[in-house]
């Protein structure tokens, strides 16, 4: 009896973090967060790396923390009450999907910007809503995701067709 009902509160647990999708697609994710300490303060998800954007108003660059493993993947900048100008997180999704994302815990407006294979932005969320549990993606296919506070993109003139570069990414994520 333990163990069924210990199953049990593991798959509510599971089901409960993940942000649901139309037609619950394997690509959705909820927004990720923060390893919170007793204090209140943030830790670093993951590795830091540079991504930089080659926007309209010129290439600029975002210090990033990588993430890659599922369970940093599903925390990602929850309960983060602040995040520096030019810093945020990439995901490294790991399958190339039309990946949906949520606010979910997240105390701070981000912008989403999806990334493709080719390390092409293919759409931008916008100043996403702290604390909404609306699942939204931009209806195409990426690979990466990267989060920056809202605002971000539009300031630096990033939008769909941007192209990425990363700088010590990959080498964050082993």
């Amino acid at each position: 009896m333990r163990t069924a009902l210990g199953i049990g509160v593991l798959v509510a647990l599971f089901a409960c973090s993940r942000a649901p999708a139309q037609g619950e697609d394997r690509g959705s994710v909820a927004i990720p967060g923060s390893n919170a300490s007793a204090s209140g303060g943030t830790a670093p998800a993951g590795s830091t790396a540079k991504v930089i954007l080659d926007g309209a108003t010129g290439p600029t660059s975002v210090t990033v923390e990588v993430v890659r493993s599922p369970g940093l993947v599903q925390k990602g900048l929850m309960y983060r009450k602040f995040l520096p100008a030019d810093a945020g997180m990439i995901f490294l999704m790991g399958d190339e999907d039309d990946h949906h994302f949520w606010m979910k815990n997240t105390l701070i407006p981000l912008d989403i910007m999806f990334i493709s294979a080719d390390h092409t932005v293919v759409g931008v969320l916008e100043n996403m809503q702290p604390l909404d549990t609306t699942s939204k993606g931009v209806g195409k296919p990426s690979v990466y995701v990267l989060e920056v506070n809202g605002g971000w993109a539009k300031a630096h003139g990033v939008g769909a067709g941007t192209k990425v570069r990363f700088d010590g990414v990959e080498a964050a994520a082993r």
